[in-house]
């Protein structure tokens, strides 16, 4: 089983250097037997400079994003970026992208907000040449890509990335055009009814081999399950009003998006855990796991590394 953890995990409000508290994070995660850490990107940190940099400090462990959102990210960039982190951890980073969320996202850039699919399939179709090392010659609806230099970074070739695709549409095109899909807040059922089907079989009829699944799941390994379930609830009650969050959340039958974190011993998280590599995720990354403490963080990543 390969299981990783998404970072930051816990608050970091009251440290005082961000970048060097996620470091040591990545270190703990190592230690505790984890095979990947993933940097979230919201409007703080830079998640590709993290994972790059936490490559190179911690070499035991991949690294990867989850997710930069593509809005208002040009692919131009991105792949500058992913071919350096690449470079620079020796082959062991993997490139998470998301739609994102238009509410969130429009009113703090100011860009209008591209149609979300065709802004996907085009980001992928030039994304794919680059990381290839093909020089693009793009115009599309939402982007043009006509770089008049080189943009190759030797040593950061073979950059793989993945898709927080949910949505049928979302999920084909990743199929396609992508290596893979990073859920978050699909269970066990929505994964394998749902997730794992879709974007299986647009791999396949694009003849791409088959595809990575990483579900991203909220755990926590404690004595006092009810206390942290009420946390839960207040950490992931927004995803239920976001329509490709409540989605999925319907697809697997779950109310409340706090439904589907894995909260209780060992047993039980583990338990729950095993449940989504039944359900066909190849991969499982732990989200929220320091939502209460450090130690229940600790305890939690010990238990899925010793799987």
């Amino acid at each position: 089983m390969t299981i990783g953890a998404a970072l930051p995990a816990g608050d970091l409000s009251g440290v005082a250097n961000s970048v060097e508290a996620l470091l040591a994070q990545t270190r703990e995660a190592a230690d505790a037997g984890l095979r990947s850490v993933w940097f979230s990107q919201l409007f703080d940190h830079d998640a590709l400079t993290l994972a790059a940099l936490a490559g190179r400090a911690v070499p035991e462990v991949a690294v990867g994003t989850a997710v930069v959102p593509l809005y208002p990210r040009h692919p131009l960039h991105l792949a500058a970026q992913a071919q350096t982190a690449q470079a620079a951890t020796g082959g062991r980073f993997t490139l998470g992208l998301g739609l994102g969320v238009r509410s969130l996202l429009e009113p703090a850039f100011g860009f209008e907000y591209p149609p979300p699919i065709t802004s996907l399939r085009e980001s992928l179709t030039v994304l794919r040449d680059l990381l290839d090392g093909r020089r693009p010659e793009f115009d599309g609806e939402t982007l043009t890509a006509r770089p008049p230099l080189p943009t190759a970074v030797p040593g950061g070739g073979d950059v793989p990335v993945v898709v927080a695709a949910m949505g049928p549409q979302a999920l084909r095109v990743a199929g396609e055009l992508a290596d893979g899909t990073l859920p978050f807040l699909a269970g066990p059922r929505a994964l394998a009814e749902h997730v794992v089907p879709t974007v299986t079989k647009a791999a396949a009829g694009a003849g791409r081999p088959e595809p990575r699944v990483i579900a991203a799941v909220p755990a926590v390994v404690t004595d006092d399950p009810e206390t942290v379930r009420q946390i839960a609830a207040v950490h992931l009650g927004y995803y239920g009003d976001i329509p490709s969050y409540r989605r999925i959340l319907d697809a697997e039958g779950a109310t409340h998006a706090a439904d589907l974190a894995l909260i209780g011993d060992e047993r039980t998280v583990e338990a729950g855990l095993r449940r989504y590599f039944d359900a066909g995720a190849t991969e499982v990354v732990l989200i929220q796991a320091g939502m209460r403490s450090a130690r229940e963080r600790l305890r939690t990543w010990q238990l899925a590394g010793a799987m």
